[in-house]
């Protein structure tokens, strides 16, 4: 079992954006304050705003709206959706309030800006930047989790609940066959059955017949035990493709394939039943 510690990063970095100097002084002010703000750059106008946004990747912006040129809303629209920072609007203006939700930042001040609702802001901020964190922390371990195992993951309860090691994906082996010059490579996980003829081996896999010049033991040795497995002298059957087993008076097996073939079991080979419990 795989035990996640996801360690939330406390720092926030921090741009704030205003066309007003004494603004934005005031703010960087009253943040300098808060151990867990650092304030990264600062930004006079919207363009300005959207070069430092995309070269520093901040988590938290404190931005203006009505500024000359190119406002807040600007700003917003010209930015990646998936780069996105936390957005906190601030002005002097309440008009815009419905505008900027819809724009999905994530609070609304109105300067002069009160200390609790400052607070209460960056309340919501941690929470939510913990949160994105987290998933995309989840994110990044499952796409790790998929590359170690070889398979898709969809979830980290998957991952608890069946281990990194269950989920690894095993590669099928494949079973040689040369012919005429030419080597068929037939998935082992596909082959039926095998039986003897000398030195002569018949796999059968999937309604086609292959011949393979080996003996029986050397062939054996070279298959996966966990999928084929001796059953007679002359026969070597898929375990996951027995459907039915059948005891016989004189203590052998018959065993029905699901392509409704039947092999037999000797009784040399009654060990090998507890591979088709």
């Amino acid at each position: 079992m795989i035990c996640l510690n996801i360690a939330m990063t406390n720092s926030l970095r921090t741009i704030i954006v205003d066309d007003e100097a004494l603004a934005r002084r005031g703010l960087k002010h009253r943040l300098s304050d808060i151990d867990d703000i650092d304030i990264i750059a600062e930004a006079h106008n919207g363009r300005e705003a959207l070069k430092l946004i995309t070269e520093t990747t901040p988590d938290l912006v404190f931005l203006d709206i009505q500024m000359p040129g190119m406002d807040g809303f600007d700003v917003l629209r010209a930015l990646n959706p998936e780069d996105m920072p936390t957005i906190v609007f601030v002005t002097a203006f309440d008009d815009y309030a419905i505008q900027a939700f819809e724009a999905h930042a994530l609070d609304y001040l109105l300067k002069p800006i009160e200390d609790e609702r400052l607070d209460e802001a960056l309340e919501r901020v941690r929470d939510f930047i913990d949160q994105k964190r987290a998933v995309k922390h989840k994110k990044s371990l499952l796409q790790l989790v998929g590359q170690i195992t070889g398979q898709a993951v969809g979830s980290m309860e998957e991952i608890s609940r069946k281990g990194v090691d269950q989920l690894k994906k095993k590669e099928t082996p494949k079973l040689a066959i040369k012919d005429s010059g030419s080597t068929t490579l037939v998935p082992q996980d596909e082959i039926d059955w095998i039986d003897a003829a000398g030195d002569y081996m018949c796999v059968h896999s999937a309604g086609e017949t292959y011949i393979l010049r080996m003996t029986m033991k050397k062939l054996e040795a070279e298959l996966d035990p966990d999928i084929l497995q001796r059953v007679h002298r002359s026969t070597i059957v898929n375990v996951n493709q027995v459907r039915e087993m059948q005891a016989h008076i004189n203590g052998e097996y018959f065993l029905t394939l699901k392509n409704g073939h039947t092999v037999k079991l000797s009784r040399s080979y009654k060990d090998k039943l507890k591979h088709f419990g």
